[in-house]
């Protein structure tokens, strides 16, 4: 069947929800990674129910057609981009809020709304949702969920799979699953909303998801910022702090040249010449008491430290670590990794980002959710395709963070840019498992090809 003929049973089915408009699939190729898929997709399905999605996946199916499904396009490993030949499944008007249940704490929503939006409606009924990536003004919550996100207050309150408690799926052949459950228990069978979470489009299409609250708990948020003159001995300072046993709401790590960016991006005066800092945020009834614990630490390991009890300054404070997305792009095309190394060995790791600087003669700026040791290298260059100097910079990082006990990606999932890697990581046994676990759920492989799984 022809892609003419394809769209034409796509109109069929869901009349002006089909969109074939050039603008528009141009922009389905890429996302904000500045990778963008070859060729052009046949056309985007703007579903508005799962009905939507249903009658799409039937028609792929029936007619071998690969789907890739799209939300607001926010993320950074290239898994939501479309190429030539593929349906485009975009659930980003499916942004209900379906139910809130504060007894419970729970909320069921549909894919497609922005993670802050959800959180401004839940602090209505003095709820959150706790996932809090820096994109969280931008992406969507089956986003979130289908690349396993994390953020800046995941070392205290969990990732994404820790806030999940059952999915609605819409499998390749049409089918609609409901996974998981409402209770804060349940062991009935194996565990296929998690695997769900992190699978990237793989596996099914997200059309629902059954989600874990947390209640607003009253008391002070205390902000400390800590200057230290290298980003080794940054690094030591927050492991020191992960060790003392005392547990920050946020611990992000800037080193100098992501600092240096951001502060000219900001207007602000510049920073001292290599001068690495962290911003760490204690919440709850406790938190005043645990910021002058941890602000005692930080001095006595060689920081210039300062103490903010005001809550609006603390979130301008933050506003700092959260532009440095807009800064990086103000130095040029940017390929934002993502790896996690065990918090411990977050010293070594930047001292490998110093090594592979040297060895390639790059600059790398780096921040990292120091609390819970996962780290964004920046690889900044001109033109749009990644030179080959940074992915052989880029190799020596990955496989640097593996040999550290680390992982390849910690929030960004893996998409196309990491998918050379994944096998390294997994091992030969667990690749081949993860692919017989992939052509269960997708027998004839439609969903999302040439992602995570691809040889």
């Amino acid at each position: 069947m022809t892609g003419d003929e394809i769209v034409t049973r796509l109109r069929a089915a869901l009349g002006d929800r089909v969109d074939t408009s050039p603008a528009s699939l141009a922009a389905a190729r890429a996302d904000k990674s500045g990778h963008a898929a070859s060729g052009t997709p046949l056309a985007i399905v703007h579903a508005a129910a799962v009905s939507d999605v249903q009658a799409t996946l039937r028609i792929a199916t029936e007619t071998g057609t690969p789907v890739v499904t799209r939300g607001a396009g926010t993320g950074l490993a290239g898994g939501a981009n479309a190429g030539d030949g593929e349906i485009v499944l975009s659930v980003r008007a499916m942004d209900r809020i379906v139910e809130v249940e504060p007894d419970d704490l729970v909320a069921v929503v549909e894919p497609g709304i922005l993670n802050a939006a959800l959180n401004a409606e839940l602090a209505q009924h003095g709820l959150w949702w706790a996932p809090d990536p820096a994109s969280r003004a931008i992406s969507t919550v089956g986003g979130n969920i289908a690349t396993g996100a994390g953020g800046l207050l995941c070392a205290k309150y969990g990732v994404v799979r820790d806030a999940v408690l059952g999915v609605d799926v819409v499998l390749a052949d049409g089918r609609l699953l409901r996974l998981g459950r409402r209770t804060v228990k349940g062991v009935t069978g194996l565990d296929l909303t998690s695997l769900m979470v992190g699978s990237e489009g793989t596996l099914g299409v997200i059309v629902g998801a059954t989600l874990k609250l947390r209640r607003l708990v009253p008391g002070d948020v205390c902000t400390i910022v800590a200057v230290f003159p290298g980003v080794r001995a940054a690094a030591s300072a927050s492991a020191a702090v992960t060790a003392s046993g005392i547990q920050p709401a946020v611990m992000e790590l800037m080193d100098a040249a992501s600092l240096a960016a951001v502060h000219a991006l900001l207007g602000m005066h510049a920073p001292q010449a290599g001068a690495a800092q962290l911003t760490i945020q204690t919440d709850g009834p406790l938190s005043t008491a645990e910021s002058e614990m941890i602000a005692g630490l930080l001095r006595g390991l060689g920081g210039s430290v300062a103490v903010s009890h005001d809550a609006d300054e603390g979130e301008r404070l933050l506003a700092i670590r959260r532009a440095m997305h807009p800064a990086m792009e103000t130095l040029g095309t940017t390929l934002i990794e993502d790896v996690s190394v065990p918090r411990s060995a977050l010293p070594a790791m930047f001292d490998e980002i110093a090594r592979v600087e040297r060895a390639f003669g790059l600059v790398i700026p780096t921040v990292a959710h120091a609390g819970d040791g996962n780290l964004h290298p920046n690889f900044v260059f001109d033109g749009p395709d990644v030179p080959p100097v940074v992915w052989e910079a880029a190799d020596e990082l990955f496989r640097a963070a593996l040999r550290l006990g680390g992982t390849l990606t910690g929030e960004h999932g893996v998409g196309v840019l990491k998918r050379r890697w994944l096998a390294d990581e997994l091992g030969d046994d667990q690749w081949e498992l993860q692919r017989r676990i992939k052509s269960v759920f997708d027998p004839l492989g439609i969903l999302n090809p040439g992602k995570v799984f691809a040889s």
